[in-house]
C-alpha cells in the first residue's frame, strides 16, 4: 500500500474506533458469558434494564426440555450516541400473554432498554414486557425485521447488532405448541438526527 494513502486513512480510522471502539471491546465482553452471566434461573421471572441511557443490543439464550421447557436469558446494552441525546422517559409497555404469538414495538417511538418475564408452568412458556425508553422527540426509520433467532426451535439463539446506528424497538414471536419454545424476530430501526412531531410510528 502507498504509504500516502495509509497516513490519509489512518487518522479516519483512529476517529471511527474512537467513536465506535467501545462496541468491540462490549461485544467480546458479552461473548466471553459464562453460567453465571445468565439474568435468570430455569422456571424463574426475571427483570433486566439497561443503565440509564443505553440500549439493548445483543440477546443469547439456551433452552432446557429437561427444566419446564424453558431459557435462560443474558443481554447487552451499549450506549446511544450523544446525537440522540439523553432518554426523556422510561416506561414498562403491556404485557405479552404466555403460550401465544405476539407482535409488539416500544409504543411513543421508544427503543427497547430491557426486558421483565415471568414464566407459567401451566403452558410451559413465558410472558414478556419491553422496557422502553424515548429520546426527545425523535423517530424512527428504515425499519425492517431480523431473521429468526434460533432458527429451529430448542436451538441456542445469539443475536447481536452489529450496525451501530439501528436500534431494536420491538419483537414478533411464534410459539409452537409442540417444542414449547418461541422463536423471535427483533424489529430494528434508525432514529432521526432531528426531532420529528410525530407521536408515534
Amino acid at each position: 500500500m502507498d504509504l500516502t494513502l495509509l497516513w490519509v486513512l489512518l487518522p479516519l480510522v483512529t476517529v471511527a474506533w474512537g467513536q465506535y471502539g467501545d462496541y468491540g471491546y462490549s461485544y467480546q465482553q458479552y461473548h466471553d458469558y459464562s453460567d453465571d452471566g445468565w439474568v435468570n434461573l430455569h422456571r424463574q421471572g426475571f427483570s433486566y434494564q439497561c443503565p440509564h441511557g443505553q440500549v439493548v443490543v445483543a440477546v443469547r439464550s439456551t433452552f432446557n426440555k429437561k427444566e419446564g421447557s424453558d431459557r435462560q436469558w443474558n443481554y447487552a446494552c451499549m450506549p446511544t450516541p450523544q446525537s440522540l441525546g439523553e432518554p426523556t422517559e422510561c416506561w414498562w409497555e403491556e404485557i405479552n400473554r404466555a403460550g401465544m404469538e405476539w407482535y409488539q414495538t416500544c409504543s411513543n417511538n421508544g427503543l427497547v432498554a430491557g426486558f421483565q418475564s415471568r414464566y407459567f408452568e401451566s403452558v410451559l412458556d413465558r410472558e414478556w414486557q419491553f422496557y422502553c425508553c424515548r429520546y426527545s422527540k425523535r423517530c424512527p426509520y428504515s425499519c425492517w425485521l431480523t431473521t429468526e433467532y434460533p432458527g429451529h426451535y430448542g436451538e441456542e439463539m445469539d443475536m447481536i447488532s452489529y450496525n451501530y446506528d439501528h436500534y431494536m424497538r420491538g419483537a414478533a414471536t411464534t410459539f409452537s405448541a409442540v417444542e414449547r419454545d418461541r422463536q423471535w424476530k427483533f424489529i430494528m430501526c434508525r432514529m432521526t438526527d432531528y426531532d420529528c412531531e410525530f407521536a408515534s410510528v
